[in-house]
């Protein structure tokens, strides 16, 4: 993608076959006519060095850019500064959704050269919001264009950012108040924020320090009462908000799981209070048809036992009132322990 006054926006799938010569005005004047922006999306090895000879690219950006360094980071080189920032897949339904872009800008004096490996929102936006600062007479500048993208990768946060405030919101609010039934999903759901919290956090936690760099190279080169260092300055306190944000909601995912663990640790133990209970309420009646088997079994043995030759009742009473006895006794003897 190829930027500037002169040729408006222009798209090609290769480098080579930009038409850049279709228009009235030589490719000489059309770089030397005012700022432009060339955006390369996975450049190869022929690309990365024809550029490399055109604009004096050091080595070191090239390697760089060609091994995808993730670390983001900000270089000065003596014709212009190196950035390397990183995005990330925003579209839900893609398979690598979350996953972080590397993205890497070069700002010389008269012009923007920025490079990545995937297809990015970002270039479409920035490409709209110049169109619309164009009516109203903006100077663009490859300072500000430098601004305009990183601002647009930072704002590409905020969605993801909200809605993990909602979730995070939400699981601290039901964790205490669900059912036993309800909660077989809750683990689950504080497992994945912390993963969405975390790949976020991991994202945001150097953009500050780079922005920082940014703001100190720009206000060396920049005119005094050029607003573009005001612009980055407010692009590091949304990164530094939305820091502290990511941070405030993994504490809170913590404080959620143990609350979480606590709750199930609480349920446990009741559910095996309400088992002993039961056990002990079967260890008492135990306690009182065990010796009643006792004596039926000794009056049931194919032996002479007491009472055989008599033929009246007398006997199965004083049996039958034996078994009373026991069970009074051994009924006192369960209360008295307090089993039951």
């Amino acid at each position: 993608m190829f930027h500037s006054d002169v040729t408006e926006t222009v798209r090609s799938p290769l480098f080579e076959t930009l038409p850049l010569a279709s228009y009235e005005s030589s490719i000489a004047e059309i770089l030397q006519a005012g700022t432009f922006w060339l955006d390369v999306c996975n450049p190869t090895s022929e690309e990365m060095n024809t550029l490399t000879r055109l604009f004096k690219i050091h080595p070191l950006s090239a390697e760089d850019i060609m091994t995808e360094e993730t670390r983001e980071k900000c270089e000065a080189f003596p014709n212009y500064y190196f950035i390397a920032i990183r995005t990330f897949d925003s579209d839900q339904f893609s398979a690598t959704y979350m996953q972080p872009i590397n993205v890497y800008i070069i700002v010389f004096r008269e012009c923007v050269l920025s490079f990545h490996s995937q297809p990015i929102v970002h270039l479409n936006n920035v490409l709209n919001r110049v169109e619309q600062l164009k009516l109203y007479g903006l100077n663009i500048s490859p300072d500000w264009l430098n601004y305009a993208l990183i601002d647009d990768i930072t704002d590409g946060f905020m969605p993801s950012l909200r809605h993990i405030e909602l979730e995070v919101d939400a699981i601290d609010e039901l964790v205490l108040i669900l059912k036993e039934r309800e909660q077989s999903d809750m683990l689950r759901r504080i497992g994945h924020a912390r993963k969405r919290v975390m790949v976020l956090l991991r994202l945001l936690i150097t953009k500050a320090d780079v922005i920082k760099a940014v703001i100190k190279r720009c206000g060396q080169r920049l005119a005094p009462e050029s607003e573009t260092t005001l612009y980055l300055g407010d692009i590091q306190d949304h990164i530094i908000t939305m820091v502290q944000t990511l941070n405030h909601c993994d504490k809170t995912l913590t404080r959620s799981h143990s609350n979480y663990l606590a709750q199930i640790s609480i349920e446990i133990t009741q559910a095996s209070n309400r088992t002993n209970d039961v056990v002990l309420k079967m260890t008492a009646l135990a306690s009182i048809l065990v010796p009643l088997n006792i004596i039926t079994g000794l009056w049931g043995m194919n032996v002479r036992v007491p009472g055989e030759e008599s033929e009246g009742l007398a006997w199965f009473f004083v049996v039958l009132g034996l078994m009373v006895v026991v069970a009074i006794v051994s009924f006192m003897v369960v209360r008295r322990h307090n089993i039951v």
